[in-house]
């Protein structure tokens, strides 16, 4: 009998941790879709907070008493002259994003990838009237942009690449492996804001409102073309485990036909890297049993692709308060409420079984509290500083807020200089604290500690039309996570940067 086929065959327990391992990533592959809502630029976690080009220009806006106070500050808007008052806004984002990895077995080390969004609008319109003003406020109040990875990521790649060396150990001649790993998500969430500001009297405004938040994730992508390379030649992993289960099969056959209680020969027990005293019977099943786990596992590293979208929508309470003691001096306070967000699965295709037409889960926009003073310093020089805190914590991500360790906050300054009766400059600066740990980071998904800083000018083109432009850079603090995959350790870090910048116009309708 010829039992050397069998010395081919790769060992039943690789092939079971090679089919846990496949199942897992498409587990994690899942979170995909919920974490390309993260910010573009400021804001917590999920919110983007850059609504205005009055904030890239100036950072510090929490006690706005202009047109961008519909988000900002919507009681200061009662500082407005009477009228109607319109405005849009626009800003052009480029983010940059560096992983390194240093799991050995990976084919690189660094991955770079990128958002560039050319168009990313915000509008308010405020009608005010003696005590008493109306607005609205558009914005895209977290995603807004395509996340694309075209040549994956390393959470992507790990197991995969982990196929040379557990078939190299069976006698398998392998070299290398190879992947086609393509993901890309686009992710808005639009937001449409009303208030109404009060003056209660001289010095004290108040208002109260809500925004409504329309939600759609789409994503597609590919798992394609798992390969190894074997002999020289690139070869499917699946046709290879096919190959080989046909080859465990022919060997339970061979074995089943002898009898089921006979000892196998020392030698034949040796060659077919089985323990002494296996009976022929034990020998078919164990066969049989490779052959089914590797015909499983060749399926899993068959091509498979993605094609859905998630929608929902939600709505938040907004708070706020305005006190005005002196003629220099303006204060701004403003709470919004959670948003409760569930998102629904509309799915076309999903080869791995992750994303169930009909399925919800949460993506919670955190609540927000926001303060701000303004104090007119000179004439012509005008100052600020804003706090603001997202409340990460008291969100609910389907059990992602528990890697949350305290809520992030931002710290900002800013200063307006009048150049002369047409024409104002200002800067600003921020300090963004993350509080997420360890846990929290992955290469899909990470929240950094930054630093930004912001520039620009109004020009007031005539007595009715004012026209704002500006621009944004924001650095950020590299971090990293240790982790390890089946035993091996590595660490990855992380690190990115953001470029902004944008025009405005705002048109007063006086009365």
């Amino acid at each position: 009998m010829q039992f050397n086929i069998i010395i081919t065959l790769l060992a039943y327990n690789f092939i079971k941790l090679l089919h846990h391992c496949t199942m897992k990533k498409f587990v994690f592959l899942s979170i995909f879709p919920m974490l390309i809502a993260s910010r573009l630029m400021a804001g917590g976690i999920l919110t983007n907070s850059n609504q205005s080009s009055q904030f890239i220009r100036m950072l510090s806006r929490n006690a706005s008493t202009e047109i961008d106070g519909v988000y900002y500050n919507p009681a200061g808007l009662m500082k407005m002259k009477d009228g109607f008052h319109f405005a849009l806004n626009n800003q052009s984002i480029f983010q940059t994003r560096t992983i390194e990895n240093n799991f050995p077995l990976l084919n690189q080390s660094t991955y770079d990838g990128g958002v560039t969004i050319p168009a990313f609008p915000s509008a308010f319109a405020v009608y005010k009237k003696d005590k008493l003003a109306m607005s609205f406020g558009f914005g895209v109040n977290a995603g807004g942009g395509t996340a694309e990875y075209k040549n994956g990521l390393p959470s992507f790649e790990i197991p995969f690449s982990m196929l040379p060396a557990g078939l190299n150990q069976l006698g398998v001649p392998v070299t290398g492996y190879s992947t086609d790993l393509y993901f890309k998500g686009s992710s808005v969430y639009l937001g449409f804001q009303v208030n109404a500001s009060y003056n209660i009297n001289e010095t004290v405004a108040a208002s109260a409102g809500f925004r409504v938040i329309d939600a759609t994730n789409k994503y597609n992508g590919h798992i394609q073309n798992i390969s190894v390379l074997s002999g020289g030649q690139s070869v499917k992993a699946a046709v290879l485990l096919n190959s080989l289960a046909t080859q465990a099969t022919a060997a339970a056959t061979q074995f089943a036909q002898y009898p089921a209680n006979a000892v196998m020969p020392e030698n034949v027990a040796a060659s077919a890297r089985l323990p002494s005293g296996t009976t022929f019977g034990q020998a078919a099943a164990i066969m049989n049993a490779k052959a089914a786990t590797a015909s499983a596992t060749a399926g899993t590293l068959g091509d498979k692709l993605v094609d859905a979208q998630q929608k929902g929508y939600g709505i938040a309470p907004i708070f706020g308060l305005n006190i005005h003691p002196t003629e220099k001096l303006n204060m701004g306070v403003r709470y919004e409420f959670k948003t409760k967000l569930k998102l629904e699965n509309h799915t076309r295709q999903d080869d791995i079984n992750q994303f169930p037409d009909g399925d919800t889960y949460r993506n919670d926009i955190p609540a927000i509290l926001a303060g701000g003073v303004d104090y007119k310093l000179f004439d012509n020089l005008n100052v600020s500083a804003s706090f603001t805190n997202y409340f990460d914590k008291n969100a609910d991500w389907d059990g992602r807020e528990n890697s949350v360790e305290k809520n992030l906050y931002e710290l900002a300054f800013g200063m307006e200089y009048q150049v002369s009766d047409i024409t104002k400059i200002s800067a600003g600066y921020m300090h963004t604290v993350t509080g997420v740990g360890r846990d929290f980071q992955s290469d899909i998904s990470f929240s950094l500690t930054g630093n930004s800083v912001g520039f620009g000018l109004m020009f007031k083109v005539n007595e009715k039309f004012d026209l704002d432009l500006g621009g944004l850079y924001t650095a950020y603090d590299s971090n990293y996570k240790e982790s390890s995959y089946q035993g091996i350790a590595y660490k990855e870090s992380y690190d990115k940067t953001n470029l902004a910048f944008t025009i405005g116009a705002t048109y007063h309708l006086f009365r």
